[in-house]
């Protein structure tokens, strides 16, 4: 639910940018002016462009919700008289998949500014340049949230890594959260929760509708078990030094690295790149992870500082365009903040190239571009992973 509040003495037109989760599908909205409830229907964007300002022109309180990328919307809302208050309710639903046993709820609360190729005036899109607070200043605006879970088998555990919370159980199978910080709206909020035990756990939700009746049956696995043999590894590690990257989010790649580099095993052989606007090797092709080599590795990344523009797409370009080992499962390990405007063109690179390497992601930060960490490692067959604070690097890491 967004609100907004016309305090000034003049009609207002409200327009805001917000994130959303990349595997949400949005399936409704209501705009509720005073006693006035307002359904929302679905148009192509064009289409929904044009009634908008259609409406707009004659005078009439309307809102139009746009989704510029799968993890960024846009809220218009027109024509908002002095004193009135505007309730936009958004409905999406999306799907969740456990990591070894723990499900976690990703809301996303910030929308960073993004780089681009292009000027604000040549592109269309000018939310990229979204203005930000300054760190240390106190915000601006009232935020606060609240969860339910209903799991359908007895939970385990809840916790939040990002913000303060306090859980209630209502019963063994559902939960109540608060969050317990009213400036918590500057980072993700993360909440997770486990289901896991030595045996099967079997549950079943119902849903009441409308014109339909619905039930979601959960069938929760036991502890998975490895030990699988693993085959002859290559490692292709590509590290976003940008602007972006500068200060703590380079200083917390750096620590996923180290771990990265240690886990190696003495029959992988691995490679480093960094990119910013344009791009340096460790080497001219893949070496063996001994000692000697990971210790070159290590002051091969510590050097690096955050500066310049992130050109990305020339940088897989290059990694994809290295000389390769033949016989070996070549990865490519991406760890960036995700702060570019190529989400397109780098998907359809990743894919063309799945025949000679699979790729893994790792974003980092608080407030990631969660859409292309997810999205190249859908493309490359491979898992995303998410850092959000210098804490957790070396855990992530080793996952």
């Amino acid at each position: 639910t967004q609100e907004y509040r016309n305090d000034s003495e003049t009609t207002l037109e409200a327009i805001y940018v917000f994130p959303a989760s990349t595997r949400a599908a949005v399936h409704a909205m209501r705009m509720r002016v005073g006693n006035r409830l307002i359904e929302a229907k679905i148009n192509s964007k064009k289409k929904a462009r044009e009634k908008y300002e259609k409406a707009k022109e004659a005078g009439k309180t309307a809102s139009l919700l746009e989704q510029k990328r799968p993890n960024v919307f846009q809220m218009n809302v027109a024509n908002i008289l002095p004193g009135d208050v505007i309730k936009v309710e958004m409905d999406y639903v999306e799907q969740m998949v456990p990591e070894e046993g723990i499900y976690t709820f990703v809301y996303p609360t910030v929308v960073g500014p993004r780089y681009s190729e292009k000027s604000v005036s040549q592109s269309e899109e000018e939310w990229l340049a979204t203005p930000f607070s300054k760190s240390g200043k106190l915000p601006s605006y009232e935020w606060d949230i609240g969860a339910t879970i209903r799991a359908g088998v007895k939970i385990a555990n809840v916790t939040s890594t990002s913000h303060p919370i306090t859980s209630t159980f209502q019963t063994p199978s559902q939960a109540r959260v608060e969050v317990d910080d009213a400036s918590g709206g500057d980072r993700d909020f993360l909440l997770s929760y486990e289901m896991r035990s030595k045996d099967v756990q079997t549950g079943l939700l119902l849903h009441e509708g409308k014109d339909a009746n619905y039930f979601l049956a959960m069938v929760q696995p036991p502890k998975k078990l490895s030990g699988q043999k693993i085959p002859p590894r290559e490692y292709i590690f590509i590290l976003d030094v940008s602007g972006s990257m500068n200060g703590h989010p380079l200083d917390t790649a750096k620590e996923v690295m180290r771990t990265l580099f240690d886990d190696l095993r003495p029959t992988d052989r691995f490679n480093v790149m960094t990119f910013s606007g344009g791009n340096a090797v460790m080497n001219d092709q893949s070496v063996p992870a001994t000692e000697d080599n990971i210790a070159k590795a290590i002051s091969f990344v510590d050097k690096r500082r955050g500066y310049g523009s992130t050109r990305i797409l020339q940088a897989l370009e290059a990694a994809f365009a290295m000389k390769r080992n033949k016989n070996t499962s070549t990865s490519f390990v991406v760890v960036t903040d995700g702060y570019v405007s190529v989400d397109p063109e780098v998907f359809k690179l990743v894919r063309e190239k799945l025949n000679t390497a699979n790729l893994f992601s790792f974003g980092i930060g608080s407030s990631v571009n969660r859409n292309i960490i997810e999205g190249m490692a859908r493309a490359g067959m491979g898992e995303p992973f998410f850092v959000t604070s210098r804490d957790v690097a070396d855990e992530t890491a080793k996952r």
